[in-house]
Parts: C-alpha cells; sequence; structure tokens
C-alpha cells in the first residue's frame, strides 16, 4: 500500500473510533455541546469549513482515481483471458485490480464517513439546544403556573373581604377582582402559549431523537459492510501474494 493509500486509511479508521465515540450512549448531547464549546474549538472554527471542503475535494480526487484504476485492470482482466499461455502476467493484472477495488472501498467510505460525521455532529448540535430549550420553556411554564395559582388565592382572598366589607368597600374591591381577573386570564393566555411551544420542542427533540437513531443505525449497517469487505479484501490479497 502506497503512502497516500496508507494516510486515507488511517483517516478511515479515525473517523470511525471518532464517529463510535460520538455514539456513546451514557455521554449526553448537552456534554457533548460543552465539549464542542471550548476555547480551542473557537480558534479552528475559521478554518473548519475551508478544511472541511479541502478533506472532501481530496478524498473524491482519490476516489475517482480509484474508480479509474479498476476501469482500467477490469478492462484489461476480460482481455487477458488466456492465462495458460500469461499466468504471471494474469496473476499480476489481477492483484492491481483487487488493490484498485481496495482503494476504491477506503476512499469511497472515507468520504461518506466524513460527511456523516459533520452531519452527525450538527445533530448532536441541534438536539442539545433543543433540550436546553425545552427545559427553560418548562421552568418558564411553572413559573407562570405558579403565578396564575397565587393570583387565584388573592382573588379568594378579596372575594372574603367583599363579604365583610361595606358597600363602597365592595365596590372597590370588585373592581380590583376584575383587574385580577383580566391579570389572571393573561396568565393563563401565557401559560397556553408556554405549553404549546414546549410541546412543540418536544416533538422537534424527537424528530431529532429519531433521525440520530436512525444515523446510528445506517452506520452500524456500514461497519458490518465495510468489516466483510476488509475481510474478502483481505483474502484476496493473500491469494494475490
Amino acid at each position: 500500500m502506497t503512502l497516500q493509500w496508507t494516510a486515507v486509511a488511517s483517516f478511515l479508521y479515525t473517523e470511525i473510533a471518532v464517529i463510535l465515540l460520538l455514539c456513546i450512549p451514557f455521554i449526553s448531547a448537552q456534554r457533548w455541546q460543552k465539549i464542542f464549546n471550548f476555547q480551542f474549538w473557537g480558534k479552528i472554527a475559521t478554518y473548519w469549513n475551508r478544511a472541511f471542503l479541502a478533506i472532501i475535494v481530496i478524498l473524491v480526487v482519490l476516489f475517482l482515481d480509484a474508480v479509474r484504476e479498476v476501469r482500467k485492470y477490469s478492462a484489461v482482466h476480460t482481455v487477458n483471458t488466456d492465462s495458460k499461455q500469461f499466468p504471471n502476467a494474469y496473476d499480476h493484472v489481477h492483484m492491481k485490480l483487487f488493490r484498485a477495488q481496495r482503494n476504491l472501498y477506503i476512499s469511497g467510505f472515507s468520504l461518506f464517513l466524513w460527511l456523516a460525521l459533520r452531519r452527525l455532529i450538527t445533530l448532536i448540535t441541534q438536539l442539545a439546544s433543543a433540550d436546553g430549550n425545552s427545559d427553560a420553556l418548562k421552568c418558564q411554564a411553572e413559573s407562570s403556573s405558579d403565578a396564575a395559582k397565587k393570583c387565584m388565592e388573592e382573588n379568594e382572598a378579596i372575594k372574603r373581604a367583599m363579604n365583610r366589607g361595606k358597600s363602597d368597600d365592595q365596590r372597590i374591591l370588585c373592581n380590583e377582582n376584575a383587574e385580577l381577573h383580566k391579570h389572571i386570564q393573561k396568565l393563563q393566555d401565557e401559560i397556553k402559549k408556554n405549553a404549546e411551544a414546549l410541546r412543540k420542542s418536544q416533538s422537534e427533540v424527537h424528530a431529532v431523537k429519531k433521525q440520530s437513531d436512525g444515523l446510528s443505525r445506517e452506520y452500524d449497517r456500514l461497519i458490518q459492510e465495510h468489516a466483510d469487505l476488509q475481510k474478502r479484501v483481505d483474502k484476496l490479497d493473500k491469494k494475490g501474494h
């Protein structure tokens, strides 16, 4: 394996390790967001998009080169069918073909996992933000509910005072009671709005979690497929040698 394909294979193994680390279940999205908010990541954030695009370009070029090599040796493989006259040349072409296929798998999976890694980090960040907004809306709804209960208690106290007071005082208390009713109605409307926002936030959190689970399942399937392909390539390399 040449130096460039050794580097691509190492990059692929690094991607697999990072994705496995991000998929650890007992590390929450909020903790990952705290890690992503370190000052170090803020310094390199300006170069992240350029580096991401540069790596994509490099992997695409290597992938296309591997496709070209596969097509090249596949054509030679179909032409040189007389293995009895040229057995060494046939084996050499066969070995080159399987190496080209191995490079194709390595570059293709590296490109796919690089895109999947960026998407996974984005989903983790969105999930952490959604959880934070959900907690904030829940606290706001609870505080509004407490304020409404307090107003109701004050309203009951005013009603009892009105029964004991005189007619003039009763009119004053009635006016205050009407204002309190308006205030309570306003608070109840705010509670409804906050509850609706909370439900929307929870549905978004559920959708993000469902999408993250789907990505994890797709990743597990790709890892299994990669392992199977790697075994086949290793066996074919051994046969080629």
